[in-house]
């Protein structure tokens, strides 16, 4: 049994059924001997890109963000100020805060992320894709 964590993309493809997420991703987020877990960061990071512009074609994935999760079996996951303080703590040079929290969250959870960003190897995150 695996412990795993959605990325934000990974979470969307999932929602959306997209070809972007891969096999190995799917099978592993479809596998019900896994847990899987969508973080409250998530949400949050689809907001602020949705308001600045970066993200569009998704709001029904916020509206009925636990009804979604609660669908899939999925345990949301809340930012709580242990998973704040280690990212902010963190001393690599990656600027973006949503990647920092899902780091943390996945560090002191026991979760893997599952990802397509390289970037998590900076944080030595456990990933699957």
């Amino acid at each position: 049994m695996m412990k795993l964590l959605l990325d934000t993309h990974a979470w969307l493809w999932w929602v959306l059924d997209a070809p972007q997420l891969s096999a190995r991703a799917k099978a592993a987020i479809a596998d019900p001997g896994n847990e899987v877990f969508v973080s409250g960061a998530s949400a949050w990071e689809i907001v602020t890109k949705q308001r600045l512009g970066k993200l569009s074609g998704v709001p029904q994935a916020l509206e009925r963000w636990a009804e979604l999760a609660a669908l899939d079996g999925f345990v949301q996951l809340p930012v709580n100020y242990r998973h704040a303080l280690l990212a902010g703590s963190y001393a690599q040079e990656h600027r973006d805060p949503f990647d920092r929290m899902l780091a943390a969250q996945s560090e002191i959870e026991g979760l893997t992320l599952v990802t397509l960003d390289p970037a998590f190897t900076l944080f030595g995150t456990a990933t699957v894709w």
